[in-house]
């Protein structure tokens, strides 16, 4: 539950940030973020798939 809170303190301050900041610096910081968030999900299933389901 604590987790919870504080990650939404965190989310509340960052929103609470990007709303000053210029909307093309919003963008691009979303879209690095978005990058980085796909790239992550592809070295993940590319290992799993190599891995196999045994692999726990």
């Amino acid at each position: 539950m604590l987790f919870l809170v504080v990650a939404l303190l965190l989310l509340g301050a960052v929103l609470g940030a990007i709303v000053h900041a210029p909307l093309t610096f919003s963008v691009a910081a979303g879209l690095v973020i978005a990058v980085w968030l796909g790239a992550f999900a592809l070295r993940e299933r590319h290992g799993r798939r190599r891995s196999g389901p045994s692999a726990h």
